[in-house]
């Protein structure tokens, strides 16, 4: 007869795709009028932005580290310090081999994610929208990228006087 043999599969998580939706119309027509920008609206500035870059393949987001930061170079952007953690995080599933019995006999499972954090200082709220926009359109398989801004602000009256 036929011989079937079963094989298990790690659990693996699938990739985050960051995408950006955007819902503004383009207008169909050759002879629109542009309408000009705001004037004395300031502009947003950021003492700091971090990326927080977690994946599977740490040779893949070293490549992709470099990539950001060319980009960042070539948008004269101010780059920080950047580092990984030195272990990956593991985290280890543990479950029953057969669904009813032989409690005994078990099967691990194991994820390990990498780490790489990158800083970048001084921006304004223009040049981290497009910064952001090519890294993210860029983004490899398998990492997952989280960006923490900081904001500068004006001091408010009441703390003034």
């Amino acid at each position: 007869w036929l011989n079937i043999t079963r094989t298990l599969v790690p659990l693996v998580p699938r990739p985050i795709h960051t995408v950006r939706w955007y819902s503004e119309a383009v207008p169909h027509t050759t002879n629109a009028v542009e309408q000009p920008a705001p004037v004395g609206v300031p502009d947003t500035l950021y003492s700091r932005v971090e990326l927080q870059m977690k994946g599977i393949d740490p040779e893949v987001m070293k490549s992709y580290a470099m990539y950001a930061k060319t980009a960042a170079e070539h948008l004269n952007i101010e780059v920080g310090k950047h580092w990984v953690l030195r272990k990956a995080v593991k985290d280890r599933l543990t479950l029953l081999k057969s669904v009813h019995i032989y409690k005994k006999h078990r099967v691990q499972y194991e994820v390990r994610n990498y780490y790489r954090f990158m800083h970048f200082h001084k921006l304004t709220g223009s040049t981290l929208d497009t910064f952001l926009e090519y890294i993210e359109r860029n983004l490899p398989e398998g990492i997952a990228l989280k960006v923490t801004k900081v904001e500068l602000q004006q001091l408010p009256e009441h703390l003034r006087k």
